[in-house]
């Protein structure tokens, strides 16, 4: 895939720019960040990090690769690309905060690569294990980082696109990286995503947000989209990812986990919603 080099680091320290040297990078004050043998260096300073081992585990990781590289949620991939590459600039720079273990970065690569589009990519996560998965899949795709939403080490006004698929969005820093005209691309989960499956693993569902988000301070409203279709698992391997790369394997109760251990098929509702907002 042809690819644009990501030159918008910040130091997580200082917030100067990152320079790569050989086998990292660095900023002036000389604080120096080593490139890890699997491609992707880590930007979150131990004093930045709420445990000692914070976001996703190795586990969880595991399992949302498998699940995700069988093409089950594929159709998600291909909206968020459509909406991130739609009248992109030529030297467009993108974030996918919280990229977990890269598919969907790797796919809007893909999508790039096929309409001789080359932006900078950066893929972000909090947790090693996720960012380190990415980082091993695909190495030339994307720049790979351990970081935290809460304090991106970007600089200001660089980006383009923000992508926030399922993850945890900080408007102000979102607001902060964002070029003027900019814009930030949330995917979340519609009132029936996965619905069948938290039938069988909760006693009660809660009743669904109503409405459209609404528009965090420094941004305006751009268009939505929905998507919306029917989903089979069969297999209880399949199944057992599909929870556990999801929270709700932690929300769930050990009876309700249980009656999701023995399932063979589950058909499942897949509906989400794409949120537009644009850097004022």
């Amino acid at each position: 895939m042809a690819t644009t080099a990501f030159t918008a680091l910040a130091c997580p320290l200082d917030g100067a720019p990152l320079a790569p040297v050989d086998g990292g990078w660095t900023c002036p004050a000389g604080h120096r960040y080593d490139q890890a043998a699997q491609g992707y260096v880590n930007l979150l300073p131990v004093q930045h990090k709420r445990s000692r081992d914070p976001g996703d585990s190795k586990e969880m990781v595991a399992a949302r690769r498998r699940f995700l590289e069988a093409g089950h949620y594929r159709p998600i991939a291909e909206l968020a690309a459509r909406a991130a590459l739609a009248d992109l600039p030529a030297d467009a720079a993108c974030l996918d905060a919280g990229c977990g273990e890269g598919y969907y970065l790797r796919q809007l690569a893909a999508q790039a690569d096929a309409t001789g589009q080359t932006p900078a990519l950066l893929g972000l996560d909090i947790s090693k294990w996720a960012v380190q998965a990415a980082a091993k899949a695909q190495r030339g795709t994307a720049t790979w980082v351990v970081g935290s939403n809460a304090r991106l080490p970007v600089l200001p006004a660089t980006l383009d696109r923000v992508l926030c698929l399922f993850g945890f969005p900080v408007y102000p820093e979102f607001a902060r990286v964002l070029k003027p005209g900019g814009q930030l691309i949330l995917i979340d989960a519609g009132p029936d995503h996965l619905r069948e499956l938290r039938e069988i693993i909760y006693p009660t569902l809660k009743a669904p947000r109503n409405g459209e988000l609404p528009v965090p301070e420094g941004f305006v409203a751009g268009s939505g989209e929905s998507l919306r279709h029917s989903l089979t698992l069969d297999g209880t391997a399949i199944i057992a990812d599909l929870l556990a790369m999801t929270p709700h394997l932690y929300r769930a109760t050990p009876e309700g986990r249980a009656r999701a251990a023995v399932l063979e098929t589950l058909k499942l509702t897949v509906d989400v919603r794409l949120s537009r907002f644009l850097r004022n």
